[in-house]
């Protein structure tokens, strides 16, 4: 699943392509601890504390968009299938799968030993269930779409199914990545009304135990999970809305792991007693930060205006000046140094000159000599808006401003708390442009964000952007399995992309989570560092 980060949560960016596996899913070299750190045994008990910026906004995973529900939610629910370590797919509640007829057919049999911690069997039925429930348009879920591809489900018996595609559709396994619902639980419910939205039953390593809204989420190891009990007893969720107040509260002990800023990472976590205490890793994340536009805003509809403000701003210079220096650029929506991503591709210059010229050839001049461009009467003025608490977006933000005082164009910041941001704001349409940030899947089909099926309340590509070009190539890209035919489909998307700006592309920023020395069993990995944070375990000496 895509969904929008809100930053600052547990040290992680966001969830891959499935709401599963780690929840920042990363290229985990660069790390600065060794992956082999424990010569004694793992020992049940103890309690993670980690810090979160934004509250959780559902506990049905299919409703949200927002990362840190979806981290819950891998705790809590499992998947046919997910990714192992290294990235590659592996059964999870299944015991097998297999591809057939040329990758039109998915055949999954399930495990018989995963129980629901009410005590249910999971079995086919409930995947049938969830399939049903997804593909329901009566469902207010931005995840339909990889089930719509499915010509035809068959429950072959309780522990065993098939999906049939019309054509081959690449993202067919990663379908079944995707968390099943409990269907004894919800079947002829409204999922929208149900208390599993506020009191979840999963099957997953962790069990729902409280959740107090604004202040903390605490979750319990499951003593029936059918891969072995956790060996941290309890998970905690604070939520601080502040990344300084949270890095006040690591510093005090009252937190175990976090998210650091550059300036923490770089400047305010070294010397011998952070050393003794503390592992800080650092990795390029697979996630991007961007300044959308409303694309229904009279403001943006011309493409050279956004090409404009793309070349106005120093975004070397906002890597610097906000991540100092942790960070790369990028062209479009995809990590650089990935298969997927286009090196042909120029990037826009730093040139308020040519921003100025584009601008005027879209008619914006500065007619009355007031330092601001103005059309037909009108003055060129937005209001940026982005979450609180994010000092990076808020930086960002800071930056742009002043950088678009220079051409001519007046700029307002505001800022919003996350949830609110998200559904009041993002999922409405209801701002002119915002900073925001992406996580960038593993299969590089980015439909749910950019096809015009998905330019409505409450979907994904909420800046309406709609182009049939690249409407097509998504449709081409994802009902290939040829690796070639895929690159040239993408390649040409980032072209289209780069060209029409409907996204400032500013940075992919590296991930500086870091976690108290105590934790143990942390093995980085290209899948990140949570891949197998139920083996985490805490040391004896220090719980």
């Amino acid at each position: 699943m895509l969904v929008a980060t809100g930053c600052g949560n547990t040290g992680n960016e966001a969830v891959n392509a499935t709401g599963k596996a780690p929840v920042a899913s990363v290229a985990g070299n660069a790390s600065q601890e060794p992956a082999a750190q424990d010569e004694v045994s793992p020992q049940y008990g103890g309690r993670l504390v980690l810090g979160t910026i934004g509250d959780f906004s559902n506990m049905i995973p299919i409703l949200t968009s927002d990362a840190g529900s979806h981290e819950i939610a891998q705790r809590l629910y499992v998947a046919p299938l997910r990714y192992d370590k290294n990235l590659e797919i592996e059964p999870w509640a299944a015991e097998s799968f297999t591809v057939q007829d040329e990758g039109r057919r998915i055949r999954i049999v399930m495990r018989k030993d995963v129980f629901w911690e009410d005590g249910e069997q999971l079995s086919a039925r409930d995947v049938e269930f969830t399939y049903k429930l997804m593909v329901d348009p009566n469902t207010p879920t931005p995840y339909a779409d990889d089930y719509l591809q499915i010509k035809k489900f068959t429950l072959v018996d309780d522990f065993t199914f098939e999906a049939e595609y019309e054509t081959p559709f690449a993202r067919s396994l990663i379908t079944w990545m995707h968390d099943i619902l409990p269907r004894h639980l919800l079947e002829g419910q409204d999922v929208v009304s149900s208390p599993l939205t506020e009191r979840p039953v999963g099957a997953g390593p962790y069990r729902f135990k409280e959740w107090v809204r604004g202040s903390r989420l605490v979750l319990e190891a499951s003593e029936t999970y059918f891969m072995g009990k956790p060996y941290i007893e309890e998970i905690v969720y604070r939520i601080i809305p502040d990344l300084s107040t949270m890095f006040l509260e690591l510093k005090a002990g009252k937190l175990d792991m976090m998210s650091l800023t550059p300036q923490q990472y770089l400047h305010q976590t070294n010397g011998p007693e952070w050393e003794a205490s503390y592992r800080k890793h650092r990795y390029l994340a697979f996630a991007y930060a961007y300044m959308g536009y409303n694309l229904e805003n009279p403001l943006f509809q011309d493409k050279r205006v956004r090409q404009a403000i793309t070349h106005a701003l120093d975004r070397q210079g906002i890597i610097k000046g906000v991540l100092l220096g942790q960070g790369e650029s990028t062209v479009g929506p995809y990590k650089p140094g990935t298969w997927v991503y286009n090196e042909d591709i120029e990037d826009y210059s730093y040139d308020p000159a040519m921003a100025r010229q584009l601008l005027a050839d879209a008619g914006w001049t500065d007619s009355d000599g007031d330092g601001v461009l103005d059309r037909e009467g009108r003055p060129f003025e937005f209001t940026i808006l982005t979450n609180q608490g994010n000092e990076q977006r808020i930086k960002t933000a800071t930056i742009v401003q002043s950088q678009l005082k220079e051409v001519g164009i007046t700029v307002r910041i505001r800022t919003v708390e996350w949830a609110a941001f998200l559904k009041e704001f993002v999922d409405k349409g209801r701002f002119d442009a915002l900073i925001l940030g992406w996580n960038i899947l593993q299969d590089p089909d980015i439909s749910q964000v950019w096809h015009s099926a998905q330019a409505r309340e409450g979907g994904l590509n909420h800046v309406k952007y709609r182009n049939p070009e690249l409407d097509a190539l998504l449709d081409k890209g994802r009902t290939t399995l040829d690796r070639a035919a895929r690159k040239a489909a993408y390649d040409r998307i980032q072209q289209i992309l780069h060209e029409d700006q409907p996204y400032c592309f500013l940075y992919v920023p590296y991930s500086l989570p870091i976690l108290h020395a105590r934790i143990r069993g942390i093995e980085p990995a290209p899948a990140g560092i949570t891949h197998n944070m139920d083996r985490w375990w805490i040391s004896t000496e220090t719980r």
